[in-house]
């Protein structure tokens, strides 16, 4: 019973870790969101629910960076989850092959956005850029376009570079969730007549539900926070049409100094990407299959 108590205090680096880190700068961003701190003067006036009123009815640009992020989300979400699973269907066999091809889509992973971003960035370059090269050596030039420059299609060409990062990042999470199905129902299925589709229908998404709860939800959050990947190739623009709120709010902070304004924005994010997370797992979980 002694030694039982002591084994709390393998607890305490990590409750430290979670109340500085995580915790305290919830509730600082919560305080100072009632205020209009610069985040340089050592005063600041309590406003109250000015910041928040202001950022609902009158801020034009917070509404375009939210309607971008929810643009982003949902091609990265929706591609991002389709190619992963593919690419895990005819990857799932442990052969030599397969081990290589795993290694080879999940290497992008391992780069700095940094990097990504400027790889991207001379891919898409309107001018010497590789895509439009291409494009232009195989007579598509109506095709050859400014894909950062283009208002309408910068958080898009933005959104593939996303996909292409993390695809296979969520290829080896829907590798595992397969591997765990039991080759018995497959048998069963396939003695019962049972085609493709209605294999991957009544068997494999059900049971696959788990992992496809954590691809999604991860794949949600992560599209919400792309900020290096963003900022390193737009910086939001052009014309704010690449902003996001990860970006805005790092512009309303330290580049307006409106750190009580920024606060606010960070609090309405946190709510946006915890109910959006929470629809997806109520969603999922009703089509979750248990074995």
């Amino acid at each position: 019973m002694k030694q039982s108590k002591w084994l709390f205090l393998f607890l305490v680096p990590g409750l430290i870790f979670y109340l500085t880190f995580f915790i305290y700068p919830t509730f600082s961003a919560l305080f100072y969101s009632f205020t209009d701190w610069d985040g340089l003067s050592p005063s600041f006036n309590f406003v109250g629910f000015e910041n928040y009123q202001n950022i609902i009815t009158n801020d034009s640009i917070f509404v375009k960076a939210l309607t971008n992020n929810v643009k982003f989300m949902l091609f990265v979400v929706f591609f991002q989850t389709v190619l992963s699973l593919l690419f895990a269907i005819y990857l799932v066999r442990n052969t030599k092959v397969n081990v290589f091809l795993r290694a080879l889509y999940f290497f992008p992973t391992i780069l700095s956005s940094v990097s990504v971003a400027f790889i991207w960035s001379f891919v898409y370059d309107p001018n010497l850029g590789l895509l439009n090269t291409i494009l232009r050596e195989i007579n598509l030039d109506s095709l050859a376009l400014n894909w950062l420059g283009d208002a309408d299609i910068a958080i898009f060409s933005i959104a593939v570079v996303q996909v292409w990062f993390h695809t296979g990042q969520m290829l080896i999470v829907f590798v595992a969730g397969l591997q765990a199905i039991p080759d018995d129902l497959y048998e069963v299925a396939k003695i019962e007549g049972a085609n493709r589709w209605q294999v991957f229908r009544k068997i494999t998404w059900p049971l696959l539900a788990p992992s496809a709860t954590i691809v999604i939800a991860y794949t949600t959050i992560q599209s919400f926070k792309a900020f290096d990947l963003i900022y390193s190739m737009t910086r939001g623009g052009p014309n704010y049409a690449t902003e996001i709120l990860a970006t805005l709010i790092y512009s309303t902070a330290f580049r307006s100094f409106k750190f009580g304004y920024a606060s606010a924005e960070s609090i309405i994010f946190m709510i946006v990407i915890a109910l959006i997370t929470f629809l997806q797992f109520r969603v999922l979980r009703a089509n979750r299959v248990e074995y």
